[in-house]
């Protein structure tokens, strides 16, 4: 049986989706205060982690944000209220594997979990490590350096990175890289996927501008080249 950890302070909210997910047959654990809910995460273990924005305690993206920093690599799925563009990008690169927009349906919400953990189970060819340019990765550890210094990446920036490595060569459509890596079957805009590329390249490149590993294939997608 799947356990899956659910952070949320509505009562109402918290009420009906440990009533949905125990009635799909997942075993529920449950925490309406951002700080506890982030020390169960961090101490126990779980299949995938429910989390709200919007916390006491300890807001949802730093407790996104601080899990990934412990290494913590188990899916999180986000709910918000919040509809802006910037704030999906930030919670990518925070790290959040998905999001859902309140008022969301529970079919919806369950159909998201299923997908992320199916994803989550799903092993392609492992690259532990890499290099290109002055790049170097270890994704077993989720440390990496450029110019032979520490490089600060996210837990989403290691899993396109990889995802890129192991596609090496191929053009990748906007809407397949969101649906193979975050696993968005009907996602609003593909500018997520350009915003995150924006970010990464100023982290990967020498020069983001006249980029040489992230390629943007006009009117298809990215194609990465070591």
């Amino acid at each position: 049986m799947k356990k899956i950890l659910v952070i949320e302070d509505d009562p109402a909210i918290l009420t009906g989706l440990e009533a949905s997910l125990e009635e799909d047959h997942y075993e529920v654990s449950s925490s309406s205060d951002g700080l506890e809910g982030y020390e169960k995460a961090r101490i126990e273990q779980f299949d995938l982690i429910i989390l709200d924005l919007k916390l006491p305690g300890k807001n949802g993206e730093d407790v996104c944000k601080d899990l990934r920093k412990e290494g913590v690599s188990t899916p999180i799925l986000m709910l918000t209220s919040k509809i802006e563009e910037m704030d999906k990008v930030l919670g990518l690169e925070l790290g959040a594997d998905d999001y859902v927009t309140k008022p969301f349906s529970v079919r919806e919400l369950l159909a998201r979990i299923k997908a992320l953990l199916r994803r989550n189970s799903v092993v392609r060819s492992e690259i532990e490590e890499s290099s290109f340019g002055s790049i170097y990765i270890n994704f077993k550890n989720q440390e990496a350096t450029k110019n032979k210094e520490p490089l600060e990446l996210s837990t989403m920036e290691f899993k396109v990175l990889k995802y890129f490595l192991q596609c090496e060569g191929e053009v990748i459509e906007r809407t397949k890289l969101l649906d193979d890596v975050w696993g968005y079957d009907n996602f609003p805009s593909t500018r997520t996927v350009d915003n995150f590329i924006l970010v990464l390249r100023k982290k990967i490149e020498e020069n983001p501008s006249d980029p040489k590993h992230i390629l943007t294939v006009h009117k298809a997608g990215y194609k990465f080249v070591k």
